[in-house]
């Protein structure tokens, strides 16, 4: 499930940083991210959309895909398969070549109508910290991946989480930024009766966790506000300015390790 960089949020996986949680936030999570000032559509997609290049003829996966608008856009764009998978089951009535499962991200695998198939394109766009097992989650979709497949994965800058933090407690950005325990918040602007749990992590987390599963980053990115837009919706920047945004990783294969051949690529 993608997450604007304007409050913290779930994504759509069990065992992660949240779970059934998730199905109650989804549907204000959408409206959020619809809304024309939201980060999602000021900053992110247009990032990701340009990290992904042309899709026409591809094979696209978006797991943790909210809603499915991302992927049914790709199919727009000319995928020639698009598949979404999110836990939470509230999904947009599919348009041709998009498939939306229900399942779980932590082990995509094992999601009813995966098994056996292969993409060109998989991506985790602010879903990848829900997975239950970061190393294996990542594993298991690198097998997905054709010869010349990439995996898009995107997180919110893990020192916004520690100035918040930081902030509540009234403790160091140091000592927040390497605290290791998960902590609890609520979204103000989703639904302040659910409670949600989040894993912090660094840097060198996410950067071992990608070389642990046998991943390499081609190109890294810190997108930022157009000028127009941050003229036009300057409260979005001062968000921007303070909490630094979002990453985003273009990740492929380590040579050597090879996709699996028994695999059907789907198109």
């Amino acid at each position: 499930m993608d997450e604007d960089t304007s409050g913290a949020g779930p994504a759509g996986a069990v065992g992660g940083d949240s779970s059934r949680p998730w199905q109650t936030l989804a549907s204000g999570f959408e409206q959020a991210r619809a809304r024309e000032d939201s980060l999602d559509r000021l900053v992110e997609w247009p990032a990701q959309r340009a990290l992904l290049g042309d899709v026409t003829g591809l094979a696209v996966l978006d797991a943790g895909c909210g809603n499915g608008a991302k992927i049914a856009q790709l199919a727009g764009d000319g995928a020639a398969a698009s598949v979404g998978v999110d836990i939470s089951g509230n999904f947009i009535a599919p348009p041709p070549r998009v498939e939306l499962l229900e399942g779980d991200l932590s082990d995509l695998a094992a999601v009813p109508g995966l098994a056996g198939r292969r993409f060109d394109r998989i991506l985790f766009l602010q879903s990848f910290g829900y997975a239950a097992d970061p190393v294996r989650a990542l594993q298991t979709a690198r097998e997905m991946l054709t010869e010349d497949g990439f995996i898009l994965l995107t997180r919110t800058q893990p020192v916004r989480y520690a100035i918040e933090r930081s902030e509540q407690k009234g403790t160091s950005l140091g000592e927040e930024y390497f605290a290791t325990e998960s902590f609890a918040y609520r979204h103000r602007n989703w639904d302040e009766q659910v409670t949600l749990t989040k894993r912090p992590y660094t840097m060198s987390d996410l950067l071992n966790t990608f070389s642990a599963a046998g991943l390499w980053i081609e190109a890294a990115v810190e997108p930022q506000m157009p000028a127009e837009a941050a003229e036009r919706y300057p409260h979005k920047q001062a968000v921007m300015d303070k909490y630094l945004g979002i990453l985003m990783f273009k990740l492929r294969p380590l040579p050597g390790l090879q996709p699996r051949r028994d695999a059907t690529v789907v198109g």
